[in-house]
């Protein structure tokens, strides 16, 4: 959205120092005396992300509704230290009974101060979600499940139809080569090309390069190659992975994209009026505005960062909740999360815009339905999201240096280099299996 999504470099450090500083400021559950009514504290950190802040104040509206001996408190949290906090507030025992949680490599830091949901729901809930190896131990669903997917994200790019119609382009482009010559069309009518910045999915407020660099990677490498970077047998500055880097530079040198690419706060507003084409770096937690303000002029495609037409999509549950280690109401917050992802709950995440992590959803919006059909109809091959799946340490080297190669700032050797350094710094179990990074 994430990730969003969607994620900000700073959410990734773990805090101990200043726990009991918290302790004012954590909120956990409270009974009420004799009632038998319980209130449950949810911590979410979505910002300015409204399609999931609004499919959670949907779900925790309708969950109360059905039950109302059950109160669900929603306590918004800064993005930027978000996993401090939580962190802190675990070790001061003054943290929520449920909270926002990412899943993959984002998820690992955090198993030990959250609670295994598996004794607490049928498993007939977790047989119905699509992704639920990535919230659970060693990423292994038959595991401890340790975070429940909110919804399924694509990452994506967006066109108006328009702007394509006005510049004589019949479809989206789906290669390198597409794209260039696309760029130059539609430079021609004075339109700019593909509109970059840091109001789409910036929790943390800056240009965020993994929703590129994922398809950059799609289009070089396959899925099991992925698993290469991180093990390093294909080096991040391997010929391969500069080729794709160099071609994103060039759209910036071209004039595809704009100059203030790395500073731009209204990129999704240039993008809905009609003064840029595309968005690239941006996913399904966009749909519901899009729909919104755009109707049937917006269509979804997959960015064509390809020599060959590009035939990878990335499709992921970016955005999961948890419940916490210290909750004393671990059943009553587990129900809360069987319910949203049953079908009840999907109607509530769909009503929101996203797309429910539930196995073969169809949605009634259209865009979202364009973007499942990449993997239900069209056969497109399923990635994750690479910053996902990539260690934390290098994700935040490539929220640094990335963006720099893209604008001419770095070259993209220097920025590669930086990559391979921080990868061969990391401890040699964080090279090995994903599952190893659990420690376990």
């Amino acid at each position: 959205m994430a990730r969003i999504r969607k994620k900000g470099t700073a959410a990734l450090g773990l805090a101990v120092a200043g726990a009991l500083a918290l302790s004012a400021c954590g909120s956990s559950s409270a009974q009420a005396g004799g009632s038998g009514k319980v209130t449950l504290t949810f911590w979410e950190n979505y910002g300015t992300q409204l399609s999931l802040l609004n499919a959670a104040k949907n779900l925790i509206g309708a969950y109360e509704k059905l039950h109302p001996d059950i109160t669900i408190k929603m306590v918004s949290q800064p993005a930027n230290n978000y996993f401090s906090l939580l962190q802190a507030s675990a070790i001061s025992h003054t943290g929520p009974d449920l909270a926002v949680m990412w899943t993959g490599l984002y998820l690992p830091p955090y198993a030990q101060i959250l609670a295994n949901v598996r004794p607490y729901i049928k498993q007939s809930t977790f047989a119905n979600i699509e992704g639920l190896q990535w919230g659970a131990q060693d990423f292994n669903s038959s595991k401890q499940i340790l975070a429940m997917p909110v919804d399924a994200q694509f990452y994506m790019g967006f066109y108006n139809k328009k702007d394509f119609a006005k510049a004589g382009i019949s479809q989206a482009p789906q290669d390198w080569s597409q794209l260039f010559t696309d760029c130059s069309k539609l430079r021609k009518v004075g339109v700019t090309p593909i509109v970059y910045g840091n109001a789409s999915a910036a929790y943390s407020g800056e240009f965020n390069p993994w929703y590129d660099f994922s398809y950059m990677m799609i289009g070089a490498l396959k899925p099991s190659q992925w698993q290469d970077l991180y093990s390093g047998s294909i080096p991040w500055t391997s010929p391969v992975v500069a080729a794709q880097v160099n071609e994103w530079h060039q759209l910036y040198v071209k004039g595809c994209v704009n100059s203030d690419a790395l500073t731009d706060t209204n990129n999704v507003g240039q993008f809905v009026s009609g003064q840029a084409a595309m968005v690239t770096g941006d996913g399904s937690w966009d749909v519901g505005q899009y729909t919104q303000q755009m109707g049937s002029n917006v269509g979804a495609f997959v960015p064509p960062y390809s020599t060959t037409p590009q035939h990878g999509v990335v499709y992921f549950p970016g955005d999961a909740i948890s419940v916490m280690q210290e909750s004393p109401y671990k059943q009553q917050a587990a129900d809360f999360l069987a319910f949203m992802d049953s079908p009840a709950g999907a109607v509530q995440i769909a009503k929101a815009g996203l797309i429910p992590d539930i196995t073969h959803f169809v949605s009634t919006n259209a865009l979202n339905q364009q973007m499942l059909d990449f993997v239900q109809k069209d056969g497109y091959t399923v990635y994750p999201m690479l910053d996902n799946v990539t260690q934390p340490d290098i994700v935040n080297v490539g929220y640094q240096v990335l963006p720099a190669a893209l604008v001419g700032q770095a070259s993209v050797s220097s920025a590669l280099a930086a990559l391979a350094a921080k990868h061969n710094e990391l401890p040699a179990q964080q090279r090995s299996t994903y599952a190893a990074y659990f420690g376990g």
